[in-house]
């Protein structure tokens, strides 16, 4: 889809949200209540299934591959450490990560998947009244910790394209501010800032305030568009990155992450860690590090679907956002929560209500059989609910 077509999209949508009594304009759409964006943190979408252990999980962008071979074969060979505490596997992983980074060994920090690395940061510079900016909606596993220790986060709505609003974002950015969030690719949008905006954004507000930058989706990412902000690390700035195992390389279940920061940052996170990955993970990771074809046959294959799935939204007449992660958000006209049980009825699970945009669905890329089972389910919702005048 060219940006015209993208732009012209977004002003359908944007009409079209008067169902949900809000629209995407960062002029009009005001930060949701605190009431309204807290979902649980551990989706419980399987509950709304008839039968958990056969219906079809696109509700938590997991990567149905897996780890890869390689990965495999480095758990199986160190079965044997499992007795032992995994503080002897670190060092191995830290020093691949510096090496593959171009950083050194004392600007990686590990943690239990990057949702920690995102936890340490909340508490860190949230605690005693910390201020955070961050855009909404996006992932909120920084936000929501930060919340807990204290602190005070300024949400700013996404822009029209439901991207980053980075204008906003810097003029909120006052002395009181320590932290400021950005999901790019955005979860839930899949939308990204241009590389060279968001680096100028980043130098920036870097001088008021630590500027967090999650990229947990930036292997994922076009070739044209992929633009990590690691070299900003490198180059001393206030600037925290923060990388996963989880999606590309297919390991969600054995939860390793990592941030990239200055030593002094690093140094200050550290203290908030309270957990840490197990030794077959850390092993893992540093076997897919290596793994460069893996990598690209995840890639394809997840480029294949979310074509597939635009095809599919393009022939329903459905309005989505371009994504550059490994799912799709659209618009069903519909309420969500309707939308996700109806689905659910049909052995499908989508993903949770992301508030303003309460009629729009995000859905995970899977295999080819996942999303055609995907297809099939969303037709008959539509056309029921059309049926009926929904």
């Amino acid at each position: 889809m060219s940006r015209r077509q993208w732009l012209q999209r977004s002003g359908a949508a944007a009409a079209g949200l008067a169902l949900a009594g809000a629209a995407p304009s960062s002029a009009a759409v005001a930060a949701p209540p605190a009431s309204t964006v807290r979902p649980p943190f551990h989706p419980r979408d399987v509950q709304l299934a008839r039968d958990p252990d056969t219906a079809i999980r696109l509700s938590s962008n997991e990567n149905p591959l897996g780890p890869s071979e390689a990965a495999r074969a480095a758990m199986a060979t160190s079965y044997d450490e499992a007795c032992r505490y995994p503080y002897r596997a670190y060092p191995d992983l830290i020093n691949a990560i510096a090496e593959r980074e171009g950083v050194s060994p004392d600007h990686v920090i590990i943690g239990a998947g990057s949702t920690e690395v995102l936890c340490m940061a909340g508490a860190a510079y949230g605690l005693d009244g910390g201020e955070v900016v961050a855009a909404d909606p996006s992932y909120k596993g920084l936000t929501r910790y930060a919340e807990t220790m204290g602190a005070y986060v300024h949400r700013v709505p996404l822009d029209d394209t439901m991207t980053h609003d980075l204008d906003r974002m810097d003029r909120r950015t006052t002395g009181a501010v320590k932290l400021v969030f950005v999901c790019n690719p955005n979860n839930p949008t899949g939308t990204i800032v241009p590389a060279d905006r968001l680096r100028r954004f980043c130098e920036a507000v870097s001088h008021r305030a630590v500027v967090f930058v999650d990229e947990a989706y930036y292997e994922l990412m076009d070739d044209a568009h992929r633009a990590s902000m690691v070299d900003l690390v490198r180059d001393g700035h206030n600037v925290i990155v923060a990388r996963t195992f989880s999606k590309i390389y297919g390991m969600a279940g054995l939860r390793v992450g990592y941030g990239l920061a200055r030593p002094d940052i690093v140094e200050r996170l550290r203290p908030y860690s309270m957990g840490s990955p197990n030794v077959l993970g850390l092993r893992a990771a540093v076997a897919s590090l290596g793994d460069a074809a893996f990598r690209t046959m995840s890639r394809q294959k997840m480029a294949e679907a979310r074509t597939f799935t635009y095809d599919l939204l393009d022939d329903l007449g459905l309005d989505y956002a371009p994504s550059q992660a490994s799912f799709v958000f659209f618009r069903t006209g519909r309420p969500i929560d309707a939308v996700r049980a109806a689905m659910a009825e049909r052995g499908v699970m989508v993903g949770r209500p992301f508030p303003p945009f309460t009629d729009w669905c995000r859905v995970s890329m899977s295999t080819m059989d996942d999303m055609q089972a995907f297809a099939t389910a969303l037709r008959d919702v539509m056309r029921t609910s059309t049926a009926m005048g929904g």
